[in-house]
């Protein structure tokens, strides 16, 4: 059996942030990711991030990738890739499937960062070929160079649905609306300005209501919905596009949190059911720590802070830090982390954060 001192389920920007504190402080790590290439979401981002020097302001995603993987392979970070994880074993032993073998792989510690996976919506047609989720688009137009469709409508007004159109736009694709049902834009105003300025019109208060289409997407009928979130009678309109784009949420994968016996809280604003922790990202399972959006679904400056969180703790738990130096690297990466949750889209999950944590064993910083 193979043995390590920390495993990292994940090599998003979570998992590596939290790597790199580990092999930084001496710890042995290895990096076991289900993909064919390392840094998730990071290098699907071609915008430039928010916040301050610290948060990476004004770099753009697929950068801060490349800048962490540059560290990862300083370090001598083991990386596996191809590596689908089918197991967590109550000794902190780890099953993977790696060139076509079953492998285990004992460790001293555990972060899983498993990341999120899109939600669905369901309506007449949504099974057609064109409609798809808007990360699947963004891994096409920004990963694979391949253009999903040449009109294309937009479902949901998130910071990804509102970013997703501009990069489609600047791909070559002519966005015809962005729809939201809820009365008001769900992302940030910086966002849905450009895509203003580049003239979609972004139609709140309305929903699906078919795609129309034989064998693919040929048009799609929305309609105006009341503050009951019903219908409105004759509000209907036709579209004529070829692709449906859903950026409705995302739910946190929490499938090997479940697997570790980890206890669960259902917090709506951070995705659904995540896994509880304490100050230091350790979940109730002593030795499993969690880092980004497997804890609730927030941005990536979030998700790196809480992997670096993660990786700070774990390394004082294996005695690589004594008890002060850990002390005063903690409290620097809650600073950064408590700036990045103002706002009025940060506070409401800074309270979440603050509930979930208050419901976990308790932690200290």
């Amino acid at each position: 059996m193979k043995t390590t001192l920390v495993a990292v389920i994940g090599a998003g920007p979570a998992g590596l942030a939290a790597a790199v504190e580990v092999a930084r402080a001496g710890g042995q790590v290895t990096i076991i990711d289900e993909n064919a290439k390392p840094g998730g979401q990071l290098f699907k981002q071609i915008h430039k991030f928010f916040g301050s020097r610290e948060h990476m302001a004004g770099v753009r995603g697929f950068h801060i990738g490349e800048q962490l993987l540059a560290e990862i392979k300083k370090l001598n970070v083991e990386v596996l890739l191809d590596s689908p994880v089918y197991a967590l074993f109550p000794d902190k032993t780890v099953g993977y499937i790696h060139h076509k073998k079953e492998v285990c792989l004992h460790a001293e510690k555990i972060i899983i960062a498993s990341g999120a996976s899109e939600n669905a919506l369901a309506f007449p047609g949504s099974t057609l070929p064109g409609v798809m989720g808007a990360g699947a688009a963004q891994t096409l137009i920004n990963v694979n160079r391949v253009l999903p469709g040449k009109k294309i409508l937009m479902i949901g007004s998130g910071n990804v649905g509102l970013i997703v159109s501009y990069q489609l736009m600047q791909a070559g694709a002519d966005v015809l609306a962005l729809i939201e049902a809820a009365p008001q834009i769900g992302g940030y105003g910086v966002h849905a300005a450009k895509i203003r300025r580049a003239g979609v019109p972004i139609h709140v208060s309305h929903t699906v209501k078919r795609v129309i289409g034989d064998d693919q997407v040929e048009s799609v009928e929305i309609v105006e919905l009341d503050s009951q979130w019903q219908p409105v009678a004759s509000s209907e309109k036709i579209l004529a596009v070829d692709t449906v784009c859903i950026a409705v949420g995302l739910t946190p994968l929490t499938e090997l949190a479940w697997l570790m016996g980890c206890e669960f809280a259902y917090v709506p604003s951070l995705g659904g059911h995540v896994p509880k922790h304490d100050l230091n990202m350790e979940t109730t399972v002593p030795g499993v720590f969690i880092a980004g959006d497997i804890s609730g679904v927030e941005e990536a400056s979030t998700a790196m802070e809480e992997g670096r969180l993660a990786g700070t703790a774990c390394a004082e738990a294996l005695g690589l830090f004594d008890r002060e130096k850990a002390r005063e690297l903690k409290t620097i990466i809650w600073e950064r982390m408590n700036a990045l949750r103002t706002g009025p889209f940060g506070e409401g999950r800074r309270k979440a954060k603050d509930q979930l944590i208050g419901l976990s064993m308790g932690g200290h910083a």
